[in-house]
């Protein structure tokens, strides 16, 4: 080898070297060099190793002359001039076109023995589908994005395609857009090409004429002569000409175009025989299938013989067979109480992903449960991760818990982990009833791909099934509901009535373990309740028992129940308050009262002097922190959201310890905190909603008093309702405690983010996102296709209509006699409904009846059904329709001789009645019947009344009714009638002039007025028609009717099938059009600049975005924009004004004005929210806290300045993290990097103390 010759060591040289080995990668250090020997070479590649940097006199030379980018923007054609002076630079054109490389489309591939499995040899296999990306495509073939995007996705990537959607259909792609024109590619073709001076002849030459292709077990069947064989052959090329003029059929699927000739060699009993076995199923298609739970599961463990999890504790039925049904990769919805254990089916679906290598994600509507399920599954299964809007924990976890929310956002941003999904677990599902929040977990389900396996668990709600069947029919696919009513722990409901020693026991069972409702309990209470009243009223005179109490008197009842069920050993008991603050007060007010045991009081010090340790020392000793320190010793807490997170942390965790006796709480502590109690007590039944005060519902009710007894611990459960001002309605306890829970409704609405996450991707319409919400749910589109095609085909079988000469205007006709008949049949239903209407039809009136039996009979009203109650809704002024429906009348009615029964024909088929008023006069002798009428059958209230006798009119025809008396002659009562009918019809032939709404009924509503125009206009323009004097006229028009109602019904059913009859659909427009005028995006629909960054932008993106786009955070002070942000997370009222530096309230005023444009910008639209609703969403009350904690004010001294709870500012400023997050992003897009740093430093601000301390549950 040619030895090295290298330069002496200077003085600047270290006596070490590097080393390189081989291409590996590897260095190694040569630090003791041999004495006198030069240092060896650097690398032992053979070309040296590769450069490093350029020279500094490079380097200048390429960014200062070669690059004319430094050129200053003014006087460019002088510099330029100069530049091109100091360097000779060459142009290079190519330069200019910058092409990305092409991915491979090729790789290579391994072949193996297939029984040793050793390597044999490589093949380059060609690679399908390699230019799909994420920027391109919904495919899950397509490439990854870069890794810093896979959790999260980007704003600018693809979702992946969501189960159930389609790619487009045949008919889509057939629809032309309005640029496309029809290219008839047989006839009408160009022969010279724009621009050539010849062309293509496309004319048939008479030359070769291809045979078209035999089949071979024909010419086999055929053997009786070459003869047959070739007029077989003609007959099939005709057979062919005459399918190829027929045009294609426009049909949903390729497989109904390509089949076509496959099937039509079938012969035509196969071909009915198939179409009757396709139709079935078909038709009895249903999604969701109920699993039953009533018969034991026995052959589990046969079924399953080694589960991917196992329990210390024999599963319930329930448990197994959705167990079961995850094991074969089903869907379920599982609906169980509180308690009931649901959560088993949640493990086991985690454990069967991490047994087949893939991912879950959990998601639930609340941060705090977010936090417990990752203590508890973290414990079980250690492979966990959290993800939620401040915390991300070991996100490459198999199994991910995090909000709602957050999925939804990496469901529209395509995520790179929805590759790897296997089960979404939502739990609470019936958290979608929210009205601000449910409309996430509608989009969820809706965005979800195909491969995902969705896991439900709610608590029992009644329509589960219909539930499920919406989510099956979208994500077509089948979801196995599994419901239980059974309780592992029954309760027994009380009524308490206590309020001193000597009435503690006042305790009385009202609704027992099995169910059943005890009146007597009740009356007992109230029996209780009243002696102790009267006594008391007897000696301070009556007064009016007032529905609140007074703090002493609620004192009372507290103590002498606690003292109660702590001599029982009822406790731990949870008391549901709905008020933070007598939550508070109730707390305070058991100041006397001592729970815990000496060795507890040690236990419950030491635990919350550990947990408060990662506090800063101001912080410890916040009052809230103190007063609940003293609480606790003694075994009472609080929870509620004022409260401080980390405070609610140690109180859950000292509760589910058992070492917290009695605990205050609102409703929230029932939401999936799982943390069961001996005793639930409710402190009162009715609640504030938000709007006004209400009773409790049953649903809410159950979730709380489900709280009640602990598995394994208690053999019953007790609920006990206070009687504290008197005991409850007995109808509202009913209702309460045995009423079915609430529905799942759908809260699905339209917000701004959503449509523009749609629009950024073609290929996803928020139309079709509107149809498949739970909302439209009740669209059976499938069956509504069905009966469309089967509509077209009876309309294509229908004789064609004769519309010639004197017919020329039957098609006119009918729509005028078809109004005329819908508009006769609304003034009608206004006068029948009317007071004034409902006089007129008095016993003797005169009427036109119409009828399937009589066509322009004349009757005589004899009695009226229903007329007292009639008396009695006008008399309570209540409208008189919600009876007149089903109001009938008995009427005597002339009619032929022997049409007595109605067996003559019919006339309900054509409606010649509203172009012939001719009353009807018999042929023969005249007869009559008695009928009740309905208000419809009746079609003009004339001006004539006749004296009748009703009684004896009907008592006579009931007599001639019976076998024995039929052949008597009529009495003399209805004789009469029917002559003075008879003559009243002969003398009007042409018609009785009949009571005019408007003139003689009084009856001036608008619509009533109008129509009696119309009508009169509409009855003149029938007499001018030609058809009617046509002789085929009868035949004609009855045709027409039959053409025209199959088309009525199929217009009908395409307008439900097409996209103009969504609910919401007038709302998106409006939307779109508030989105084209702020310019987010163009009147094309494509995404702009602004829209982009509102994507990113997960509430009050139109607020932000305006402000951002309008630089009004620019000026402000990091401090300054968070403060005035905070207006976006702060929902509450507060009494307390704030202090507030010019600056900032210029910045408020600022806020309102853009509020108040985009608020009247949205009622221009349309949109029903006036611009002070929209602005008054926006409050200021935090602006001043969050201002003085970012500069760095300690957390005692802000709560000083708010009348708002310690735990209500915390998680202000946790959210106000998240949206300054945001808007840290948007800046980003729109490449302003100042505001995003100053977003960057302003998150620092707040980031700090106790606000963020972490979770307990998390560490």
């Amino acid at each position: 080898m040619e030895r090295t010759n290298v330069p002496p060591v200077g003085s600047m040289d270290l006596p070490l070297s590097l080393l390189e080995m081989g291409c590996s990668g590897h260095f190694e250090l040569i630090t003791h060099p041999t004495p006198g020997q030069p240092l060896p070479p650097l690398t032992t590649l053979p070309h040296g190793l590769p450069p490093t940097s350029l020279s500094l006199e490079k380097e200048v030379e390429k960014q200062f002359l070669q690059d004319p980018a430094w050129l200053p923007i003014h006087d460019t054609d002088f510099c330029f001039q100069k530049f091109l002076k100091v360097t000779k630079r060459e142009v290079n054109v190519d330069s200019l076109l910058n092409c990305a490389p092409t991915p491979l489309h090729s790789g290579l591939s391994v072949v193996r023995d297939p029984t040793t499995g050793m390597l044999l040899d490589f093949t380059e296999v060609l690679l399908e589908n390699t230019d799909l990306s994420a920027k391109n495509s919904l495919s899950l073939q397509r490439q990854p994005g870069p890794p810093s995007e896979s959790l999260r996705g980007s704003n600018t990537s693809y979702p992946f395609l969501p189960g159930g959607m389609e790619e487009l259909t045949l008919d889509q792609i057939k629809k032309k857009s309005d640029l496309e024109e029809d290219i008839d590619f047989e006839n009408d073709l160009l022969k010279v090409a724009p621009g050539l001076k010849t062309g293509m002849d496309f004319t048939e030459k008479d030359a070769k004429v291809a045979k078209p292709e035999v089949n071979l077990m024909s010419l086999l069947t055929t053997y009786d002569g070459i003869s047959d064989f070739h007029r077989d052959v003609e007959e099939k090329e005709e057979v062919k000409d005459t399918k190829e003029a027929s045009t294609l059929p426009r049909t949903n699927s390729l497989e109904d175009l390509g089949i076509k000739d496959a099937v039509s060699s079938l012969t035509s009993s196969e071909k009915s025989k198939d179409e009757k076995f396709k139709e079935k199923p078909e038709e009895k298609k249903k999604w969701a299938i109920p699993v039953n739970i009533s018969s034991p599961c026995d052959d589990f463990y046969k079924r399953i013989p080694n589960p991917a999890f196992k329990w210390p504790f024999e599963l319930d039925v329930f448990q197994k067979q959705a167990i079961l049904r995850l094991e074969a990769h089903d869907s379920v919805f599982v609906a169980a109480h509180t308690s009931a254990g649901k959560t088993v089916v949640a493990e086991y679906a985690i454990a069967l992903s991490q047994k087949h290598m893939t991912r879950t994600i959990y998601t639930s509507p609340i941060k705090a449960l977010s936090n417990q399920k990752f203590r508890d599954f973290k414990t079980t299964f250690g492979d966990v991760g959290l993800l939620t809007g401040d915390v991300q924990l070991s996100p490459e976890s198999s199994c991910l818990i995090m909000t709602t929310e957050i999925l939804r956002s990496m469901l529209y941003n395509g995520s790179e982990v929805i590759r790897d999904l296997e089960w979404v677990i939502f739990d609470e599902v019936h958290y979608i009833n929210d009205a601000e929040r449910g409309v996430v977990w509608e989009e969820v389900l809706i965005m979800l791909p195909d491969h995902v396996s969705i896991i439900l668990l709610s608590a029992t709600v009644p329509n589960a099934l219909e539930f499920s069947e919406w989510i099956g029919r979208i994500k077509k696919r089948h979801i196995y509901v599994i419901s239980t009513m059974k309780r592992p722990v029954p309760l027994e409901h009380y009524l308490y009535t206590g309020n001193s020693t000597k009435t503690q026991k006042e305790l009385f069972l009202l609704l027992d373990a099995t169910g059943n409702f005890l009146t007597k309990g009740y009356y007992a209470a109230v029996e209780a309740k009243k002696e102790r009243t009267s006594k008391h009223a007897q000696s301070f005179g009556t007064k009016g028992t007032n529905q609140s109490t007074t703090a002493s008197q609620d004192r009372s009842v507290w103590l002498t129940l606690l003292h109660f069920l702590s001599q029982r050993q009822q406790t731990p008991v949870v008391a549901f308050t709905f008020s933070r603050t007598r939550c508070d007060e109730n707390a305070r007010s058991l100041d006397s009262m001592d729970l815990t045991t000496s060795i507890e009081k040690a236990e419950i010090h030491s635990f919350f002097q550990k947990s408060l340790s990662r506090l800063r020392g101001g912080d410890r000793q916040l009052p809230q922190i103190l007063l609940m320190r003293d609480l606790l010793k003694r075994g009472i807490a609080v929870h509620h959201s004022g409260i401080l997170p980390i405070l609610k942390e140690v109180i859950e965790m000292l509760f589910s310890r058992g070492l917290v006796k009695v605990l205050f709480a609102t409703e929230t502590f029932a939401m999936g905190v799982n943390m069961p109690a001996r005793t639930v007590v409710f402190d009162s039944i009715r609640k504030h909603d938000g709007t006004g005060f209400r009773n409790l519902l049953p649903g809410e009710y159950i979730q709380m008093a489900g709280r009640a007894g602990r598995r394994g611990l208690d053999a019953t459960g007790t609920v006990i309702i206070l009687c504290k001002a008197g005991v409850h309605e007995m109808s509202d306890l009913h209702v309460m405690m045995l009423g079915k829970p609430t529905m799942l409704q759908s809260q699905f609405r339209l917000t701004y983010t959503m449509i523009l996450n749609l629009l950024r991707v073609e290929a996803l319409r928020v139309t079709d996102m509107m149809r498949r919400s739970f909302s439209e749910s009740h669209r059976d589109t499938q069956a509504s296709e069905r009966r469309i095609s089967e509509l077209k085909q009876t309309l294509s079988s229908l004789p064609p209509l004769d519309t010639e000469g004197q017919l020329s205007d039957l098609l006119p006709y009918y729509h005028t006699v078809t109004e005329l008949r819908t508009t006769t049949e609304t003034v009608q239903k206004a006068v029948l409904e009317s007071v004034n209407g409902l006089k007129a039809l008095s016993v003797g009136r005169v009427v036109v009846v119409n009828n399937s039996q009589h066509l322009n009979a004349l009757g005589v009203i004899l009695q009226l059904i229903h007329l007292h109650l009639l008396i009695t809704l006008l008399v309570s002024c209540l409208e008189v329709s919600s009876d007149s429906v089903n109001r009938t009348f008995t009427a005597l009615i002339i009619c032929d001789k022997g049409n007595e029964e109605g067996g003559g024909k019919n006339n309900s088929d054509t409606f010649p009645h509203l172009f012939n008023t001719a009353l009807f006069i018999p042929e023969g002798p005249c007869s009559h019947t008695v009928q009740k009428l309905k208000l419809q059958d009746i079609s003009a209230i004339t001006v004539k009344t006749l004296k009748v006798i009703p009684d004896r009119i009907i008592d006579n025809y009931n007599k001639r009714q019976q076998p024995r008396f039929r052949n008597d002659p009529p009495g003399q009562a209805i004789s009469t009638a029917t002559q003075e009918l008879l003559r009243l019809a002969e003398a009007n032939p042409g018609g009785v002039a009949s009571l005019d709404p408007v003139n003689d009924l009084q009856l001036k509503s608008v619509e009533v007025v109008e129509g009696c125009m119309r009508l009169r206009l509409l009855q003149d323009a029938l007499r001018d028609f030609n058809c009617i004097h046509s002789p085929t006229f009868a035949d004609q028009f009855s045709r027409v009717k039959e053409r025209m109602s199959v088309q009525e019904e199929l217009d009908k059913l395409l307008f439900l099938v097409s996209d103009q009859s969504l609910t919401l659909l007038p709302e998106y427009h409006q939307r779109i059009k508030v989105l084209q005028s702020l310019q987010y995006i163009d009147s094309s629909g494509a995404v702009q600049l602004k829209g982009r960054v509102a994507c990113q932008i997960s509430s009050h993106e139109l607020l932000l975005t305006e402000l951002l786009f309008e630089n009004s955070l620019s000026p402000l002070a990091p401090e300054e924009s968070a403060a005035l942000l905070s207006c976006l997370v702060f929902t509450q009222n507060t009494q307390v004004e704030p202090h507030l530096t010019n600056t900032l309230k210029e910045g408020i005023d600022r806020v309102l004005a853009v509020a108040k444009r985009i608020g009247e910008l949205q009622m221009d639209c349309g949109i029903p929210q006036t611009a002070e609703e929209f602005v008054g969403q926006f409050k200021f009350g935090l602006t001043e806290v969050v201002y003085c904690w970012a500069r760095g004010m300690p957390f005692a001294e802000i709560a000083q300045l708010t009348d708002v709870q310690e735990g209500t500012v915390v998680r202000c400023i946790q959210r106000l993290d998240e949206v300054l997050k945001e808007v840290r992003q948007a800046a980003r897009i729109v490449g302003d990097s100042v505001l995003g740093s100053k977003m960057e430093r302003a998150s620092l601000a707040i980031r700090r103390d106790i606000v963020f301390t972490a979770s307990l549950y998390t560490h």
